[in-house]
């Protein structure tokens, strides 16, 4: 069971600091520091001692080999590496360092892999499956609608108020990383199915201003809504590999294919940079198809 980030005694004082400003200067989430927290408590217990100035390249490179050695995966290995150099950039910033150690180890070469993502008929087939005897399955149907219907990350989606929702424009107000926020459009048959979810949406909860709650009252967490769409995937007999993130890229693929432009779907996701958006740029064989269609003298 991981230690909690409050309980580090493997990391030094500095690292506390350095969660500090993720928190308050770069509007880091506090799953976002968590995160850190882990990842340097793990770095200084490879190290075996928490002199920070002790530090330098080859305790790094050590490092990377140590993570190799426990079969991590190289994304998993580039994500603690950069953790670790962000780390050490902010000390330099802080002036308590001349200079990174880590600022010369080359992240690991990423393998290039495509986002999953369903079909036009397997996302039918999914977003149909709750059942809507109880109003926990009105719930499911409306957060599973919203998450194709928008784009947004499952963070997003449960962070939702009732204060965000625009019924008559359909968009939503999203607060994305680092406390941004953006205007989604809300589709109507997903606009639909969370008016048909509000009306049976018990009234006493303990956070009557969120839109999506829990059983027991509380907003829906992320955990939550990863185990409820395993289940809904078992039960459609989709790929078992579909995560919450799928339906994300199902809806960049889905608008990519129907000719919306790389820079639309770029401000629909919430994408900083255009280079991420690109990675739904993936050839289906519904584009293909379309862009034969379309340029060929001959189709």
């Amino acid at each position: 069971m991981p230690r909690s980030p409050d309980r580090r005694p493997s990391a030094p004082p500095a690292v506390e600091r350095f969660l500090r400003y993720l928190s308050t200067e770069r509007n880091a989430s506090p799953h976002t520091c968590r995160g850190y927290a882990l990842d340097l408590d793990q770095f200084f217990q490879a190290l075996g001692h928490r002199r920070v100035r002790g530090v330098n390249a080859l305790d790094i490179r050590r490092f990377v080999v140590h993570l190799s050695a426990r079969q991590h995966a190289r994304r998993t290995i580039a994500r603690k590496l950069s953790c670790v150099r962000s780390f050490f950039r902010f000390l330099c910033r802080e002036g308590r360092l001349p200079h990174n150690p880590a600022a010369a180890i080359p992240t690991p070469r990423l393998e290039k892999r495509l986002p999953s993502f369903l079909d036009e008929q397997q996302i039918t087939r999914l977003l149909e499956t709750p059942p809507t005897k109880k109003w926990q399955g009105w719930r499911d149907r409306a957060m599973l609608e919203t998450l194709y219907s928008t784009g947004i990350r499952v963070s997003e989606l449960v962070g939702l108020n009732l204060e965000d929702l625009d019924e008559i424009s359909g968009t939503l107000i999203v607060r994305g990383k680092g406390k941004k926020e953006r205007l989604c459009p809300i589709g109507e048959i997903a606009l639909k199915a969370v008016r048909a979810y509000l009306a049976e949406r018990p009234k006493k909860t303990r956070v009557p201003y969120a839109i999506f709650v829990s059983q027991k009252g509380t907003r829906v967490t992320v955990r939550q809504v990863d185990r409820l769409l395993a289940r809904y995937v078992r039960l459609a007999q989709l790929p078992e590999s579909i995560s919450p993130h799928s339906l994300r890229h199902s809806f960049a693929t889905h608008l990519l294919d129907r000719g919306a432009d790389l820079r639309s779907v770029q401000e629909l996701l919430g994408h900083s940079s255009l280079s991420t958006t690109q990675i739904y740029t993936h050839i289906t064989p519904q584009r293909l198809k379309k862009v034969y269609d379309q340029a060929h003298p001959r189709a």
